[in-house]
């Protein structure tokens, strides 16, 4: 069994090679913050935070943390030479006007349908949506990063039951289980799996039907 640092290391490295040099990307609070950490040599990312920052870098160890500069979930980010600070009105601009080349989020739940749940357990105290809505609607490309499953119950889903984020926007889905890609209006593709999992034990912690590409390849599970 993965241990949590692993598991969402494998997670983070996998998303980060899903960039093309030259996107600019927004990476949500959380797990998708540890992204950065993993983009490769030689592909430049621009990547923003909703909170008015277009060059985050990685995330800082204790001699190069600055408390002055946050993404805005309040984590602490580094910021890359010819990096910018502006308003979140500019930032949301970006955001709603179709700029965004990718963006990454964590999920409560997705479903199949490429629906996702994100932000609220009913009957719970927490955060609320932020920016995800959004984020979401306005990016070319959503990423799911998160790990497959929270207290042994599926994440991935026939149809989410927590309040939806947004409906039918999910392009890609990244565990450290595995990948799938959702289809156009509907459905998962698995496209890469673990190789410290099997066909059946993915099955039997997915709550969603979906097939295998006849092009499966093994996941970097390191």
């Amino acid at each position: 069994m993965l241990d949590k640092e692993r598991a969402r290391r494998i997670i983070a490295r996998r998303v980060a090679a899903e960039f093309q040099d030259g996107d600019t990307v927004t990476l949500g609070i959380g797990l998708p913050t540890e992204v950065s950490n993993y983009i490769p040599a030689g592909v430049h990312v621009m990547t923003q935070g909703e909170n008015g920052i277009l060059g985050i870098g990685p995330v800082p160890d204790d001699m190069h943390a600055d408390v002055r500069v946050t993404n805005a979930g309040g984590a602490l980010v580094t910021i890359n030479p010819g990096g910018c600070y502006f308003d979140s009105v500019t930032a949301f601009g970006m955001i709603r006007g179709g700029h965004i080349n990718a963006v990454v989020l964590g999920a409560l739940q997705v479903d199949e349908a490429g629906n996702l749940a994100n932000w609220i357990v009913p009957g719970k105290r927490v955060p609320g949506m932020g920016g995800a809505m959004d984020l979401v609607v306005g990016a070319q490309r959503v990423i799911i990063a998160m790990e497959h499953t929270a207290k042994g119950e599926a994440k991935i889903l026939k149809k989410c039951t927590l309040p939806l984020t947004a409906t039918g926007e999910v392009d890609l889905i990244v565990t450290e289980k595995c990948v799938m890609n959702v289809c156009p209006g509907g459905g998962l593709i698995l496209t890469e799996l673990s190789p410290l999992v099997s066909l059946d034990e993915l099955r039997a912690v997915t709550g969603a039907d979906f097939t295998v590409s006849p092009r499966l390849k093994t996941m970097n599970a390191d």
